[in-house]
């Protein structure tokens, strides 16, 4: 007897239309239409499927992320499995001053400034992989050879991590981020990353390198134990690598398929940031964590009671069509005045590497299209192989030619 196959479960926040995966779901529209506050059932390997308030316009998005009785559900638990939200120094796992604190210590790291200081270094490594890309010709996979090697070598590079164990590292962190996994699988995966990177944090230790990990270590390395140190690094390694690369691959084959807006994107350096951000609005590859009411407050004079959990559609409310702003919202127009997104989120827990990211974006796509003028999908549009069920929103495999 054969076993029987399981549909991967998709988030109800983040569904998208199997056909054309960039608009969101005809279920997740009607959530948005529902006057009231829909509850929905969450699947989760870490918490089991839960039951959660959804939040999906924009102006109620971003109110309650900036609403400080909305907390992180996932504050650390030392009698609980370790998972990637049960993990010291991990800032999902923190809530008010002790987020604070730890959020401190890394923002410097993150600043405008900073971020423009590594452009060289980005420029550098773009480059690198697009010659990778032409020396693979005709055929060759942007994911596997551009948009993944790209934010993994420059967040080693900024923290200190080999380059040459990217492929363990990438693996577990599919795996952190799929949520048709097991609590067991979920368990040993962050044995795994941490006995990985508990290795890095004692070498640094014993000889601080010249890199942010090492910093931080020289620094604030009295204030922090190695439990802590882990699970920053963790975080940093993670969020530094995936989302970017899931959201170049995402961009470069969303443009393939709409050849105007790829050419403002290749012959007008002017439009650019703005391009980006419209990309960022319009792919929305991230799932923000869910919250929990620490008492009781109101959306839309609705209540959401203490001790129940909160879900976000990034998705949705980028989608959301407001009176406000001038413009249809389901159509990518890379020239629009910028429409506001919460695609990095909103209040404490706002993304802390969105310059990075937007800095890897501003180089890589443009660089992409100037190298190659003729780039084109090498599979019909409909056979992109994406990736849609995990928390992060983005494609398995894209061959090119030119």
């Amino acid at each position: 007897m054969t076993e029987a196959h399981t549909e991967p479960k998709s988030l109800p926040i983040a569904a998208r239309e199997p056909q054309c995966p960039y608009q969101p779901a005809a279920e997740l529209r009607a959530l948005q239409k529902e006057a009231e506050l829909p509850r929905v059932k969450v699947p989760s390997p870490l918490l089991g499927e839960f039951d959660a308030v959804a939040i999906t316009r924009y102006e109620d998005v971003k109110d309650a992320l900036g609403d400080s009785r909305l907390q992180m559900g996932f504050e650390f638990d030392p009698d609980k499995p370790r998972t990637m939200l049960n993990q010291p120094g991990n800032l999902l796992n923190y809530n008010g001053e002790g987020h604070s604190r730890l959020r401190r210590m890394l923002t410097g790291f993150f600043t405008i400034k900073r971020i423009r200081a590594l452009r060289p270094m980005i420029e550098q490594v773009v480059a690198d992989r697009l010659d990778e890309v032409e020396a693979a010709g005709q055929g060759a996979d942007l994911v596997r050879l551009f948009s993944t090697p790209i934010p993994t070598q420059v967040i080693c590079e900024l923290l200190g991590v080999p380059y040459a164990d990217r492929a363990d590292f990438q693996r577990r962190a599919k795996v952190g981020l799929d949520v048709n996994t097991t609590l067991e699988v979920q368990v040993q995966n962050l044995k795994d990353m941490d006995e990985y990177m508990s290795g890095l944090v004692a070498a640094h230790r014993r000889s601080p390198g010249e890199n942010m990990l090492g910093q931080v270590v020289r620094d604030f390395g009295h204030e922090l134990d190695d439990d802590e140190l882990t699970g920053i690094g963790n975080m940093l390694l993670i969020a530094g690598h995936e989302t970017t690369a899931s959201m170049l691959s995402a961009s470069a084959a969303l443009l393939l398929q709409n050849p105007e807006q790829l050419a403002v994107v290749r012959d007008e350096p002017e439009a650019v940031d703005r391009a980006i951000e419209e990309l960022l609005r319009y792919v929305c590859p991230a799932t923000i964590m869910p919250r929990e009411a620490a008492e009781d407050f109101a959306v839309r004079d609705q209540e959401i009671r203490k001790g129940e959990r909160v879900v976000f559609s990034i998705l949705a409310a980028n989608r959301d069509e407001r009176d406000d702003v001038e413009g249809d919202p389901d159509t990518l127009d890379v020239r629009r005045p910028q429409r506001p997104h919460v695609t990095f989120g909103h209040g404490a827990h706002q993304c802390l590497g969105q310059q990075l990211a937007r800095m890897e974006l501003r180089v890589a796509l443009p660089a992409l299209f100037q190298r190659f003028p003729t780039l084109t999908l090498a599979v019909p549009d409909d056979e992109v192989d994406y990736r849609t069920t995990a928390l992060v929103f983005g494609v398995n495999a894209l061959p090119v030619t030119w």
